[in-house]
């Protein structure tokens, strides 16, 4: 069990998957120094979700370390930056911290190695990704989509696909692929089904 001291970034909506990159604007004076303090030590960040959108809420359960990668430095004091996912986190208690971002005390996650999904699984995924992606109107490169290895698919589509914080929560915390990949079909099978009275469905 490896515990780490991690500086957070609480943001709803925004999750992130270890292998996965995750780009952000940084424009909040408290976000700017966490941001400068990550990257005077060992580039990394904790990106986790907030159990509501209030300020100094508590935060869910579980998010991903993020190492900056690429980083632009505006002259403002803004950062554009890359955040390539190193590893799921569970946070174990939130520190009193004096710098104006929260700190947390965290227990890193071990992954599953090599996970893969039956032919069958995959198919079903896909087929039900094109009903919801046909449904909401995106245009879709699905070449580029077949050549993605199982992990890459269901963690990336995870990672951006438009539903709310507690769905991509449950998402992030899932325990293996295959139960990702489950969840993740149900999650477009309900959000797809748009509300009746609406043209479209509202995702946040």
């Amino acid at each position: 069990m490896i515990i780490a001291r991690l500086p957070i970034f609480p943001l709803a909506g925004a999750i992130l998957f270890p292998g996965l990159q995750l780009p952000l604007h940084i424009f909040e004076p408290r976000y700017r120094e966490l941001v400068g303090s990550a990257l005077a030590r060992d580039r990394r960040i904790g990106m986790i979700q907030p159990q509501t959108a209030q300020e100094g809420v508590p935060l869910f359960a579980v998010g991903c370390i993020g190492k900056i990668g690429e980083v632009q430095a505006l002259e403002d004091g803004r950062y554009n930056i890359v955040l390539e996912g190193e590893a799921r986190f569970r946070v174990r208690r939130e520190l009193a911290a004096t710098t104006p971002f929260r700190q947390v005390e965290a227990e890193l996650l071990e992954e599953p190695e090599q996970e893969v999904l039956s032919s069958a699984e995959r198919a079903g995924f896909e087929q039900e990704a094109r009903r919801f992606a046909d449904r909401q109107g995106y245009s879709i490169d699905w070449d580029s989509i077949e050549r993605l290895d199982d992990a890459s698919l269901i963690n990336g589509v995870s990672q951006i696909a438009p539903f709310d914080a507690a769905a991509k929560q449950a998402l992030l915390e899932a325990a293996d692929l295959r139960t990702r990949c489950e969840l993740l079909v149900q999650l477009m099978q309900f959000f797809g089904r748009g509300d009746p009275d609406e043209e479209r469905v509202t995702l946040q």
